[in-house]
């Protein structure tokens, strides 16, 4: 029997990716037979520094889009050089490079965002004019359309870097995915969390992504790694987010839930300054193929979103 070759798993260098990346590998190792103290060895990290770490003074859809965050991981996978990467699925475009998929998607962790504060517990405790950090284009929205006096402040970098700047006083408030402080052992500072009926979560927000070769996406490791239910609670996201054509230019929520054989969907779209807001909800019964009828909800939960926003839900060029 031949051996099986390492998987070499890419992944950024940030703190969250490479914990991420890390449980991953514990996942791939276990899959492949090795002992966990050979996971370095069978499942080995390769760090690869994108174009989003870099660049770190304006938002992404000034520069590209989330796509920045995945090209050079994406371009050392068709080359030969990595075998996997690991991904926040927030962070995966609508459509992948040809020759690449997303072959697994482990459970998924809460997918909630969290409020963090010195001077409040919830947004809508914070005082007239506040100032809230978030270099997310959803964020914004979501609470401008809450709250319009609200000064939002353009705040990228790692999970390390926003809390820094909330502690120097560069906001009064930051939000944050709880998926990501969960990850890193930080669950504890949230001040509170978001209501992701009222305020859905970016599509796929807490779920990781394992992206492979397409020849590789059906292999015995990979589907060591995936969970059924995570996966179509992810589709139907992701359904909305095609059918909106969502990029950092759009900003969009989607929250699904699972039920027994149904799945149900929360879709919203607002328009960048926060005064309009479109809302649709559905369910459906997943069948005997669950991602394919829990994508079609979300396209066209998504497609009646885009019909009535308009032109109104995206950034001006």
């Amino acid at each position: 029997m031949p051996m099986q070759p390492p998987v070499r798993i890419g992944a950024r260098g940030s703190r969250l990716s490479l914990a991420q990346a890390g449980m991953m590998q514990r996942r791939i190792a276990e899959a492949l037979g090795a002992d966990p103290k050979d996971a370095e060895r069978v499942a080995p990290l390769i760090v690869i520094t994108t174009s989003g770490d870099r660049i770190q003074d304006r938002r992404l859809l000034e520069v590209g889009g989330k796509g920045l965050f995945t090209k050079e991981i994406e371009e050392a996978m068709l080359d030969g050089r990595i075998d996997c990467a690991v991904h926040s699925m927030k962070d995966m475009p609508a459509v992948l490079p040809p020759g690449l998929a997303i072959a697994a998607v482990p459970e998924r962790e809460d997918p909630r965002d969290a409020f963090i504060s010195h001077i409040a517990q919830r947004i809508e405790d914070l005082p007239p004019g506040a100032r809230i950090g978030t270099a997310s284009l959803r964020r914004q929205a979501q609470c401008l359309h809450h709250r319009p006096d609200l000064e939002v402040v353009m705040m990228r970098g790692n999970v390390d870097t926003r809390l820094a700047k909330l502690e120097a006083g560069e906001a009064d408030a930051i939000l944050l995915a709880l998926s990501g402080l969960n990850r890193l052992g930080m669950g504890d500072l949230p001040a509170s969390l978001l209501d992701p009926v009222e305020r859905p979560p970016a599509p796929g927000q807490g779920a990781l992504a394992i992206e492979t070769r397409a020849g590789d996406a059906d292999a015995p490791w990979v589907r060591a790694l995936r969970h059924a239910p995570t996966a179509v609670a992810v589709a139907a996201e992701r359904g909305a987010m095609a059918a909106l054509e969502a990029s950092c230019r759009t900003p969009i929520g989607a929250h699904a839930v699972l039920t027994a054989d149904r799945v149900r969907l929360i879709v919203e779209a607002l328009s960048p300054d926060g005064r309009l807001r479109f809302r649709r909800e559905g369910e459906a019964a997943l069948g005997a193929e669950p991602e394919a009828a829990a994508r079609a909800l979300g396209f066209e939960l998504g497609a009646a979103v885009a019909r009535e926003g308009g032109e109104a839900i995206k950034l001006p060029d």
